[in-house]
């Protein structure tokens, strides 16, 4: 019974060997991840112009209820850059405008983000992860950035910016110059220099949290709103309940898709930090249940009235540091993080807004991998430019639709690669024994009437004509003095009926010149598949071989036995 229970709930089979020397460790890590948390939990709700204290509520009861479901021992979640900047894009897309209805959409959208996760665990969707392309995410992370960066104009200059996109901000801020207001912008510049120079100090140090208390501690002794600097201001007060949606929030099917972008986009990336982490650690990690963890972390969040959250780099590398045993740490950073916000939260009032937008643009400068860039650029033309057009994408068009193009492209550019598969011709090296690529080894030969083309693809009907062609024009090209035409099939892993049909052209066209057709080196369900079509018969049993090097065996002994 316990055992099953502990399947349910990991947290129950990781207290049942709990060791008591893991306690101070847990502890002292979830006092730090509180620290950290603090700061992005009063930050990142304004990315999608959403209240304080909804940060709160997501960064407390998303942290419980991974905590309850997760796989993961070391994996903090929360508030993050690349969701809220999704939610953000969602609600525009919506059209919310009004407080109150952007944040019943909010919390309709963190329950159905939780939902999606729970129903692809179920359905043991996490294998899709692996088909959002690291060029993708990397490019995506950037645009964000980019996007977040310039969104905290107003915040540290106190120009109001009404227009979106990247290069109309920018614009709009250089014809108004003279509309600076020099200590906001001051205070904005201090916290950022601050914030940059304390990530070189050893780690553990909650930078945005000291930059908030020094900003705090600032605002009080200048008396900086009275000199027009903007602050925080009293919150409202703050009650942890249950706030469960408007059935019908849920039940609009107007918020399903972005509902969908949310969960792709927050799982794809968390489950690249859970992966780093769980390597870090030498542990293993299951994608599947890690979708009940992410979903029990967003519908925890909605229930109590946050937004979607997604797994925190800076919290698991916090926690990771510290010696985190257990999702214990996660339910003492919750609990750390509801009494600070019942004890000090009326000190937040203090808080300058521009202190706010540099923790942000802080967290976006962290988020642009130029060193990632420059190794996709090293390893791949094509790779570098889908990170650049997800960049740009996500900048100019909006964050969703970025998404999408960036979805759409990577899809197009597979679908195009295994549409257009490589053929290769094989030949002998003198004095060498086997085969070798014409291509590649300039001092190979094809064997004189002969000819052997590799195929490095599965033959089905999406890359078929292609194929037909290419071997209709390599065979055309090297008729003369041919007899034999074999194919390498080592490669083909997939044969349907549109490839046995190529086949069978193929072999009908050559026979009409005198060549016989062969096929090597085919796995078991690919010659399976011949027989059932009854190609075996038509191709001869005697030219289906078991490797490509039996079939050139096979023929230089025929035309050695013709001349002896």
């Amino acid at each position: 019974m316990l055992r099953r229970a502990a399947q349910l709930l990991p947290i129950l089979d990781q207290l049942r060997f709990y060791q008591p020397a893991w306690l101070k460790s847990d502890i002292a890590a979830g006092l730090s991840v509180a620290a950290v948390s603090l700061p992005s939990a009063i930050a990142y709700p304004a990315i999608a112009g959403l209240p304080t204290e909804v940060g709160f509520y997501a960064t407390i009861f998303s942290l419980v209820g991974y905590a309850l479901l997760g796989s993961s021992r070391q994996l903090m979640v929360g508030p993050d850059t690349a969701t809220c900047i999704m939610l953000a894009g969602v609600l525009a897309t919506l059209g919310a405008t009004d407080p109150g209805e952007r944040l019943a959409l909010t919390v309709a959208l963190s329950l159905l983000v939780g939902v999606v996760c729970v129903l692809a665990g179920v359905l043991r969707l996490g294998f899709l992860a692996n088909f959002l392309s690291r060029p993708m995410l990397v490019g995506f992370l950037a645009g964000i950035s980019v996007s977040l960066i310039i969104g905290q104009i107003k915040r540290l200059t106190g120009v109001p910016i009404e227009t979106d996109g990247l290069l109309r901000p920018i614009l709009s801020l250089l014809s108004q110059l003279g509309a600076i207001h020099a200590p906001t912008l001051m205070t904005g510049l201090a916290a950022l220099v601050l914030l940059r120079g304390l990530r070189k100090v050893p780690p553990g140090v909650p930078a945005p949290l000291v930059a908030i208390v020094l900003g705090i501690a600032a605002s009080v002794a200048l008396d900086l709103e009275t000199r027009g600097v903007a602050v925080v201001g009293a919150l409202p007060e703050i009650a942890f309940s249950l706030k469960a949606p408007v059935l019908d929030r849920l039940a609009d099917p107007s918020l399903y898709g972005g509902a969908l972008a949310i969960a792709i986009v927050g799982f794809g990336s968390g489950i690249v930090t859970a992966r780093s982490f769980a390597r870090k650690s030498h542990s293993n990690l299951n994608a599947d249940k890690e979708l009940y963890g992410f979903g029990a972390a967003n519908i925890g969040s909605g229930l109590f009235g946050g937004f979607p959250v997604s797994a925190s780099d800076s919290r698991t590398a916090v926690n990771f540091a510290i010696g985190g045993k257990t999702q214990l740490t996660a339910l003492v950073a919750a609990a750390t993080v509801a009494l600070s916000v019942l004890f000090i939260a009326h000190l937040l009032a203090y808080l300058p807004t521009a202190i706010l937008g540099a923790i942000l643009v802080s967290a976006a400068i962290d988020l642009i991998d130029l060193r990632e860039m420059r190794i996709l650029y090293r390893i791949s033309r094509i790779e570098f430019t889908f990170a650049i057009l997800t960049l740009l994408g996500v900048v100019i068009v909006g964050v969703l639709q970025g998404v999408f193009i960036a979805i759409a492209a990577t899809l197009g550019n597979m679908l195009w690669t295994a549409s257009h598969p490589r053929l290769a011709l094989l030949g002998r090296i003198p004095g060498k024994a086997g085969l070798y690529k014409l291509h590649r080894s300039p001092e190979a030969r094809a064997i004189p009437g002969m000819t052997l083309v590799v195929l490095e693809a599965s033959l089905v009907f999406f890359n078929a004509e292609f194929v037909k062609q290419k071997l209709l024009k390599i065979a055309k090209a090297r008729r003369a003095g041919t007899t034999w035409f074999v194919l390498d099939a080592a490669g083909v892993n997939s044969l349907d009926s549109t490839g046995l049909e190529v086949l069978e052209e193929l072999r009908a066209t050559l026979a009409t010149a005198g060549v016989s057709f062969g096929i090597a080196d085919l796995n078991s369900q690919g010659r399976r598949t011949l027989d059932r079509a009854g190609m075996t018969e038509a191709i001869g049993k005697d030219f289906v071989f078991a490797s490509t090097e039996a079939a050139a065996v096979a023929f230089e002994s025929r035309i050695a036995a013709r001349s002896a």
